[in-house]
């Protein structure tokens, strides 16, 4: 068999990475210098690489995230109360494997959601699979889901997600059937799942938000006793990008 012949083998199998390093290998005549093990061994991790990071790509694309974001780019100036120890240790994401939540509060523009994307992120890089959603439009879609019947499904879709990151908790009034919905998510999620919740209002404050107080304590039970807490500190960031671009 000619090389060639190998070569569209390896494209109709659908071995990019494999395609690519043999070719690689053929036009710089680096196979010359290989032992047939080391030329296997070498087409092998070409072909892992390859399908290693189009799954890590589809996990980044699928979470939806608000921010292209990293924890390497989180500003941990102590004037935003950000402790840099806190986020090193939750970027091994390892609270995720045991169910903990991130509870992450402060004021307007202090980089809540960027921190919370950023902390998604690492997590889809590690092959977690994570979803964010605004919070107003993910209880937009849900209610859409009772009224047409896919409920069930939807909540299911969203509970398969290792990390669920709910961003701008509390900007708006929750009616009853929200507040329930959030109670059933995370019901289902409870030590099993992690969520990151980021809202404008202190955790104290919650219970306010959600006005009935029998679900109240139902959802700060499940979200607040195993949750990492990031109490954001500072001005604006948008406001600070600001200045310095003017």
């Amino acid at each position: 068999m000619t090389n060639e012949a190998t070569l569209e083998k390896m494209q109709i199998m659908k071995l990019t990475g494999m395609h690519n390093a043999f070719r690689s290998t053929m036009e710089t005549g680096f196979n010359n210098d290989m032992t047939a093990d080391e030329l296997i061994a070498y087409l092998i991790d070409a072909e892992w690489e390859e399908r290693h990071n189009r799954k890590l790509a589809r996990l980044i694309k699928n979470a939806n995230f608000r921010y292209q974001a990293s924890v390497e780019q989180i500003d941990t100036n102590p004037k935003r109360n950000l402790d840099k120890n806190q986020l090193l240790r939750l970027s091994d994401c390892s609270w995720i494997k045991k169910g903990e939540n991130v509870l992450i509060t402060g004021p307007t523009g202090v980089g809540k959601s960027f921190v919370a994307c950023a902390l998604g992120n690492q997590a889809a890089c590690l092959g977690i699979k994570v979803l964010y959603f605004n919070c107003i439009k993910l209880f937009s879609k849900l209610k859409m889901a009772k009224a047409d019947g896919s409920y069930v499904k939807e909540l299911a879709k969203i509970q398969k997600h290792n990390l669920l990151i709910i961003d701008d908790f509390g900007l708006h009034p929750l009616n009853e059937q929200s507040k329930l919905i959030l109670l059933e998510m995370l019901e289902d999620r409870y030590a099993n799942n992690s969520t990151i919740i980021t809202s404008q209002f202190p955790i104290n404050k919650w219970h306010d938000i959600i006005s009935n107080p029998t679900i109240a304590d139902a959802i700060c039970d499940r979200l607040v006793h195993n949750a990492h807490k990031i109490d954001l500190k500072g001005e604006s960031m948008r406001k600070i990008k600001n200045i310095h671009s003017g």
